[in-house]
């Protein structure tokens, strides 16, 4: 880096060291990378502030990871990049009012396992759990239920260290502003280390998938949402082919698994990447598999019965793109319809973009979490996806911008943990506490210690850019 740090500074770095000089981070999609100076791995709270005061001495930056699953640059950086894997203990359990604290980087399914012993668990959860807590919370990862709002909304205390090293106790009678903005900060306001989570008793879920139509549920679409605790829909692009998946809390407790080695690993796995794969020579082959799929896969009512966390979860596949907004609910319909509109339109023309299955729905209630895309709004979440075999690209970007364009037309914001083209004034449009988490973000950090290029390009006024980024997102800001 080109930094002269004096000895004791660089044997403290050093003994925290988790791998050696020059490796090199992806994200879990392969998607992104970086080569950290630093890769460290804290294990205490003192120590991650002595690296917080060393990064200001030699002007260095510091960004924490989780999973690194985000599908973008969120988690990158060439300075010092933290490893909270060992931060992963389990802090205290208050029975009485049903809460759990524990360091931010214990991953989800370690939660899932530590609340279980406990009796309790988290009222919603999304479609994975390999992420850490904090890295979860940062990034407002959120499941589906109208009565249910994202992970960020059950977080009811926090410890942040801030961009001086100060240790903060956030909670809503305690630091009330940096608390909410804190909750879905994007790592821009310091590092979460202690997470309180409130929770429910355990409990199981009974799940129905059945197959049905887009059109259908955009017709019903109130009664849709509303059908169950848990709704979720998937549509098959180029079809008007959807499943929707229901799921209820239940007093059973016998394990019904509707799984299929065949039908779901084999055919629905490894035969289905090689087609991919194969369609990159061959796009037009995409809309005859996604036919395939639904008719062979997803053509029938399927029901099972599990832990919540279990039923929540499942197999994302293999390495691929993603984009995903949430819109006002009342728009959604209208979103969908422009989006089959235009995958149709696509679909028509011979060298229309051909796109991959699913278009994922889920629904989240509003809160107060400042940068929440739920924030004072129930929302749907709309997601796309484009995946990569074998880790072989495919092409995304003209399905990308007229997918942002449709979800911009619709008052859409974007999920953080996604690449995405919308800026500082953006969002000053479409948050009404960004300015606040702007101020906010200079005072917990005024050295910019925790600011990489996703931040820098997303969160930072025009004015405080270099004069390349401040351009393009003075341009965006007037199109």
């Amino acid at each position: 880096m080109g930094v002269d740090i004096r000895d004791s500074d660089l044997q403290f770095l050093d003994s925290l060291r988790c791998q050696p000089p020059g490796y090199r981070f992806h994200n879990w999609a392969r998607t992104f990378s970086s080569q950290p100076a630093f890769y460290l791995a804290p294990t205490t709270d003192g120590e991650i502030q002595q690296i917080v005061r060393i990064a200001r001495r030699y002007a260095m930056t510091v960004k924490a990871i989780g999973s690194g699953h985000s599908p973008s640059d969120i988690a990158c950086t060439d300075s010092i990049m933290l490893n909270m894997d060992k931060m992963n203990r389990v802090l205290s359990c208050d029975q009485h009012a049903r809460t759990m604290t524990v360091e931010g980087g214990m991953r989800l399914h370690e939660l899932h396992d530590v609340l279980k012993r406990h009796g309790l668990a988290l009222s919603c959860v999304g479609s994975i759990s390999d992420q850490s807590v904090a890295g979860a919370i940062a990034t407002a990862t959120h499941g589906t239920g109208a009565a249910y709002s994202d992970l960020s909304s059950v977080v009811v205390h926090l410890v942040l260290i801030d961009g001086t090293g100060q240790r903060r106790v956030c909670s809503a009678a305690a630091n009330s502003d940096v608390f909410d903005a804190a909750r879905c900060s994007l790592g821009a306001l310091g590092i979460v280390t202690q997470v309180t989570v409130q929770c429910e008793p355990a409990f199981w879920l009974h799940a129905v998938q059945e197959p049905t139509t887009l059109g259908s549920v955009l017709e019903d679409f109130g009664h849709v949402v509303g059908s169950a605790e848990h709704v979720r829909v998937w549509w098959f692009p180029h079809t008007d082919a959807a499943v929707v998946w229901r799921a209820n809390r239940t007093p059973a407790r016998e394990r019904v698994h509707p799984e299929s080695f065949v039908r779901d690993r084999l055919y629905g796995f490894h035969v289905y990447q090689m087609q991919l794969l194969k369609a990159r020579a061959c796009p037009d082959d995409i809309p005859r598999l996604t036919r395939e799929h639904f008719a062979r896969r997803f053509d029938r009512r399927l029901e099972w019965t599990d832990d919540s966390f279990r039923v929540f979860n499942f197999d994302c596949l293999f390495p691929q793109y993603v984009n995903e907004w949430a819109v006002p609910l009342e728009r959604a319909p209208a979103a969908l319809r422009a989006l089959q509109r235009w995958v149709d339109d696509e679909g028509a023309r011979p060298r229309g973009a051909r796109v991959h299955f699913p278009v994922e729905i889920r629904f989240v209630r509003r809160n107060s979490v400042w940068l929440s895309p739920a924030y004072d709004q129930d929302v749907c979440y709309i997601g796309v996806i484009m995946y990569r075999p074998f880790h072989w690209p495919v092409p995304y970007k003209r399905y990308w911008k007229a997918y942002e364009d449709i979800m911009r037309l619709h008052h859409g914001r974007p999920h953080w943990a996604k690449a995405h083209q919308m800026f500082y004034h953006d969002f000053v449009d479409c948050y009404p506490k960004f300015a606040d988490f702007v101020q906010l973000r200079r005072d917990c950090d005024p050295q910019n210690i925790f600011v990489n290029d996703y931040l820098r390009r997303h969160l930072l006024p025009p004015d405080e850019l270099p004069p390349s980024d401040a351009r393009i997102a003075t341009d965006h800001a007037h199109l």
